[in-house]
C-alpha cells in the first residue's frame, strides 16, 4: 500500500472544524483571570483598566519525523493500545481549529505556535531524507515543509537534531521559515551561541500596544555525550538552569513582556548519564523554580503527557505553567496566559494549560497533498530490497530456545558498541549484549530482505547503550531474567504456555516476553543453562565465557537498550552500573544499516547455541 494508506486515514473520520473539533479533542474553556478590579472575564472581555487579554501559545514536541498517521514498519495506519494518532497533518487540523476560535473574537491577539525539539529523526521518512536522499542535495525536508505550512513561530533544538551531523542540521535550519533556537548550544572555541538563543514576537492587540513575547530555546546538554562524534570540537552545551539564568534576564531587558521557554528537557530532575556531565538531563521544573522571570515552559524530551503543572518560583513567588504534549504529534499543548496592564507594560496575571488529542480529527488535506510524494517514495523504500538472507530466521521459538533471530539482534548491538569503544579504556573488555523476544511473529525470510523485514525483529524505538558489569552481576541479571519461566519437573515435551510467561509479584498476570532477556557474546560465546526445575534465583548453571567459568569479579561491557538501562523491567544492576556508550542511536536502525551495508545476512556468521533450558540438568523439550 502506498499513497492510498494515508488517504484512507484522511477519510476515516469526518473532518470537523472550529469549536466542534476542539471539543472533540478535549478542549476545556477556562475563564480568564478576573482579579478584584476586573470588570469581566473570558476571552474578549475588553481592554480598559483592569481588563485581561488572553494570549494562547500552542506547542508540540518530540515529533520525531512524523507527518502522516502511518506506521512505515507495519505498512499500515498507525495504531497503539490507546488508539493514538500521530503526525503533523493531524496537528495542523487542531492548530487551524484553535486559530479559527481565537480569530472569531476580533479583539483577541493571534496565538503563537512553538515546538520543543527532536524533529528530524525517528521514522523512515526522516531517515530517508537524511541518509538516502539527503536534504543537502536540495530537497526540502518533509518536517520543514510541514512546519512551514502550519506556521510555527519558533522551535527549540532537540538532542536528536544532531544525529545526522551538522551539515544536515544546518540545511534543515536554513529551510525553516522560523528560528531554530538553542541558547546553550555554544561554539566550542568562543562559547557564543551557535544558534539564535531567543526571538521576540510582537503580538498585535486591537486598540492596545502589542504584547512582546520572548521565546527562549534551550536544548539538552546530554548531546555532548550522545552525539559526541558529531559535535566534539564544534559545539559545547551549557546547563539548562545555568543558561536560563543568563538568558532570561537578557530576554526581559530586550523588551519582553512575556517569557516562554521551549526546553528539550524532561520535567523532573534526573539524568540517564549519571554524573558524566555536571548538568542534569531533565531539569525543566527546576529551571522554573529557580530562574526568575519565566512565565511558561513548553517541555520536551521525556515523551510524557503532562497537560498542566504549576510551579512556584522560589525567588519571586510567581507561578510558572509547564506542559508537555506527549510525542509524535499525538497531542497539542495549549498555554493560556492572561495579561493585564501594569504601569504601561503587559504582565501575566493568570496561567493555564491543557492538551488536545490528535486522534479526534482528520489529517489536514493540504499538508497531506504537500508531502504525499515524499511519503509514497519512503513507503516504496521501506518495502524495497536492501539485502538478502542465506536462510530464514524466525523468532517464533525465541522465548525458549537459542535462535538466530535474537542472535542477530545481539550481534549488531555488540558489534556497534565494540567499534565505538575502540581506543577507550574499555576496548579490551569482552563485549556482551542483551536481547528480548519482542515479537514471536517476526521472521526474516530466506532470499530478498526489506527494511520492514528487519524492523519486524525490533518493534520498539529503543536506543543503544553499554554498561560495565561484573561476572557476579551478570549471574544475578540472568537469574532475574529466568524468573520468566514457570517451575516444572521432568523433561517434557511441554507446551510453551506451561513453561513461559510466569506470574511474579510485579507481573501477576504473567511476565511479558519483552521482560525476558538472553545474553550473548560478540567474539566469543557466553554460555549458560537455565534449570527450570529449580526455584527462581537458583536456575543459572554452567555460566562460562569462551569455555571458561565466569568469575565473580570478571569485567564485561554489556550492550543494552535504553528501556532496560533506565530501569524498565526492574532488572538488577543495569541501571546503576557505569555507562560507557550512549550515542542514542536506534537499535532498529543499526540493524537496517547493517543489512544495507553488508548486503547479506548469514546466520552462520553469528548464530551458535549458547543457552538452553534444562530440568535437573537434563535437556527439556518445549513445543509451540
Amino acid at each position: 500500500m502506498t499513497s492510498s494508506g494515508e488517504r484512507t486515514t484522511m477519510t476515516r473520520r469526518t473532518l470537523i472544524g472550529g469549536a466542534s473539533a476542539l471539543a472533540a479533542a478535549g478542549f476545556t474553556a477556562v475563564p480568564a483571570y478576573a482579579g478584584e478590579t476586573a470588570q469581566g472575564s473570558g476571552q474578549g472581555s475588553g481592554h480598559g483598566p483592569g481588563k485581561t487579554v488572553r494570549l494562547t501559545v500552542m506547542g508540540t514536541t518530540d515529533l520525531h519525523g512524523n507527518v502522516f498517521n502511518w506506521d512505515y514498519f507495519k505498512n499500515a495506519e498507525y495504531d497503539d493500545a490507546a488508539h493514538n494518532d500521530i503526525g503533523l497533518a493531524k496537528i495542523s487540523t487542531l492548530v487551524t481549529a484553535v486559530r479559527d476560535r481565537i480569530a472569531a473574537d476580533r479583539r483577541a491577539p493571534r496565538p503563537l505556535m512553538l515546538d520543543a525539539g527532536d524533529t528530524i529523526q525517528g521514522t523512515p521518512l526522516a531517515y530517508y531524507y537524511a541518509k538516502i536522499e539527503p536534504i543537502t542535495g536540495g530537497h526540502t525536508h518533509p518536517m520543514a515543509a510541514a512546519m512551514n505550512r502550519i506556521g510555527y513561530d519558533a522551535a527549540a533544538l532537540g538532542n536528536h537534531e544532531f544525529n545526522y551531523g551538522m551539515d544536515i542540521l544546518r540545511k534543515f535550519q536554513r529551510q525553516l521559515r522560523f528560528p531554530l533556537l538553542g541558547a546553550n548550544a555554544q561554539d566550542w572555541t568562543t562559547g557564543l551561541p551557535a544558534f539564535p538563543p531567543y526571538v521576540l514576537k510582537r503580538v498585535h492587540v486591537p486598540g492596545e500596544k502589542p504584547i512582546t513575547v520572548g521565546i527562549l530555546g534551550i536544548t539538552n546538554p546530554g548531546i555532548a555525550i550522545w552525539d559526541k562524534a558529531n559535535v566534539e570540537n564544534k559545539l559545547k552545551f551549557g546547563g539548562i538552569v545555568e543558561q536560563a539564568k543568563v538568558w532570561v534576564p537578557r530576554v526581559r531587558k530586550a523588551g519582553a513582556d512575556v517569557v516562554v521557554v521551549s526546553v528539550h528537557s524532561g520535567m523532573d530532575l534526573s539524568s540517564s548519564y549519571g554524573d558524566a556531565l555536571p548538568y542534569p538531563e531533565n531539569a525543566a521544573a527546576l529551571m522554573a523554580e529557580t530562574v526568575p522571570g519565566i512565565d511558561a515552559v513548553l517541555v520536551g524530551h521525556a515523551h510524557l503527557e503532562i497537560p498542566e503543572r504549576l510551579v512556584t518560583n522560589k525567588l519571586t513567588g510567581e507561578q510558572v505553567v509547564l506542559t508537555e504534549p506527549l510525542k509524535w504529534g499525538m497531542r497539542l499543548s495549549l498555554i493560556d496566559l492572561d495579561l493585564r496592564k501594569d504601569r504601561g507594560r503587559w504582565k501575566v496575571v493568570g496561567r493555564h494549560s491543557q492538551v488536545l488529542n490528535a486522534n479526534t480529527v482528520a489529517a489536514d488535506p493540504e499538508v497531506v497533498a504537500l508531502l504525499q510524494k515524499d511519503h509514497d517514495k519512503v513507503v516504496e523504500y521501506v518495502n524495497s530490497k536492501i539485502g538478502n538472507c542465506t536462510e530464514a530466521m524466525s523468532a517464533a521459538t525465541a522465548p525458549w530456545e537459542d535462535t538466530a533471530a535474537l542472535d542477530f539482534v545481539n550481534f549488531v548491538q555488540a558489534d556497534a558498541v565494540a567499534k565505538a569503544l575502540a581506543g577507550t579504556p574499555q576496548a579490551a573488555l569482552p563485549v556482551l549484549a542483551i536481547a528480548a523476544p519482542f515479537n514471536r511473529d517476526a521472521a526474516i525470510p530466506a532470499g530478498d530482505v526489506s527494511v520492514r523485514d528487519v524492523a519486524g525483529l525490533y518493534v520498539f524505538d529503543n536506543t543503544l547503550l553499554a554498561v560495565t558489569m561484573t561476572g557476579a552481576q551478570i549471574k544475578e541479571y540472568l537469574e532475574f531474567s529466568a524468573l520468566y519461566f514457570k517451575q516444572v519437573t521432568g523433561t517434557g515435551p511441554f507446551p510453551s504456555a506451561q513453561v513461559t510467561n510466569a506470574p511474579t509479584a510485579t507481573a501477576p498476570n504473567g511476565t511479558p516476553d519483552y521482560n525476558y532477556d538472553i545474553l550473548g557474546g560478540l567474539t566469543k560465546p557466553l554460555t549458560y543453562k537455565i534449570d527450570i526445575a529449580k526455584p527462581g534465583g537458583a536456575r543459572i548453571t554452567d555460566l562460562a565465557y569462551a569455555g571458561v567459568a565466569v568469575t565473580a569479579d570478571q569485567q564485561f561491557v554489556v550492550a543494552v537498550n535504553n528501556y532496560r538501562q533506565s530501569g524498565g523491567g526492574n532488572f538488577p544492576h543495569v541501571k546503576t552500573t557505569p555507562v560507557v556508550y550512549n550515542r542514542q542511536v536506534e537499535i532498529r536502525q543499526l540493524m537496517i544499516d547493517y543489512v544495507t551495508a553488508t548486503g547479506t545476512v548469514d546466520p552462520k556468521t553469528f548464530h551458535t547455541v549458547d543457552w538452553s533450558l534444562t530440568s535437573n540438568g537434563a535437556p527439556i523439550t518445549v513445543t509451540k
